[in-house]
């Protein structure tokens, strides 16, 4: 195959076109130049390409073949350039994105809805899991970015940044009603029915190391899959919850459930965005870290 592409270039119009002329206007180069291209292509695959016809030229049996083949390659270069250019210019695309139900419903939601209104050829993809699948998928390449929760381990690729601050919170019904207004010890949980996330979270891991480091030892009555499960329970006075207030607030601010007052501070945590410094980032998934950083 010759290296020179632009041969087939310049075979592709004026096949496709059936005139030496109007393919010299396509490409916006002189006719002789067109024909000086077409003989050095015969030269080079030493066999006649085209034929002259009473308007213009037409192709040989060899050339037929020939075309058959450089119309799917040419046609596809094209399709490619125009691809990439919406790509570029954010008319089509994919962004891949990790996150928990926490970081979805009280981080991620409002700006994929303004992403989706500005962008609405970009495919949003959201891989719904925990803080350490969200970083595994994330180091294997399978993401864009996440949207995480502290504390985890950062591995050097990692480069995370604060984007809002969470508090997690143990709250309880009207059956409980003799912890409220009280300033309790954190020993006292160990003799309380305690509802936790299962499996492995932040939110868990969190607590499960801040009360092991203040000698509180839990066996949680209730492990449920999701936080809004947790009050749920809380809610029907089956336990004391642990959750983080986004989750409760709402019911806080009504009446039905309150918080545990405690004489020791549990540490805030913070949702982070996440990429991985090895991966490159999409043009779109740029576009939707800008419109984190304008919040």
């Amino acid at each position: 195959m010759t290296n020179n592409l632009e041969y087939y270039k310049v075979f592709y119009h004026v096949a496709r076109s059936g005139s030496l002329t109007a393919a010299a206007e396509t490409l916006a180069i002189s006719q002789p130049a067109v024909s000086q291209s077409v003989k050095q292509l015969e030269s080079l695959l030493d066999t006649k390409l085209f034929v002259r016809a009473p308007r213009g030229v037409r192709l040989t049996h060899e050339g037929e073949l020939l075309y058959h083949y450089v119309s799917k390659g040419y046609e596809q270069f094209e399709l490619g350039e125009k691809k990439l250019k919406q790509m570029l210019n954010l008319e089509l695309g994919e962004i891949h994105i990790g996150a928990s139900d926490m970081t979805l419903q009280f981080y991620l939601l409002p700006f994929l809805e303004r992403f989706h209104e500005k962008y609405p050829g970009i495919r949003v993809v959201v891989t719904n899991a925990p803080t350490p699948e969200t970083l595994r998928n994330l180091q294997a390449g399978r993401l864009d970015l996440g949207v995480v929760s502290t504390p985890f381990e950062k591995e050097e690729s990692i480069q995370a940044e604060n984007v809002r601050e969470i508090e997690d919170i143990f709250v309880a019904g009207r059956k409980f009603i003799q912890y409220k207004n009280k300033m309790l010890d954190l020993q006292e949980l160990e003799e309380m029915p305690l509802i936790f996330l299962e499996g492995i979270t932040s939110t868990r891991h969190n607590m499960e190391l801040f009360l092991r480091e203040n000698h509180v030892e839990i066996h949680p009555e209730f492990e449920l899959a999701t936080s809004g499960m947790i009050v749920q329970f809380a809610l029907r006075n089956l336990g004391v919850g642990c959750v983080v207030r986004d989750f409760a607030q709402e019911y806080l601010d009504a009446g039905q459930l309150f918080e545990l007052r405690f004489n020791k501070i549990i540490p805030r945590r913070h949702f982070c965005v996440v990429t991985d410094k090895r991966n490159p980032v999409s043009e779109a998934a740029r576009n939707l870290l800008r419109l984190f950083h304008e919040q």
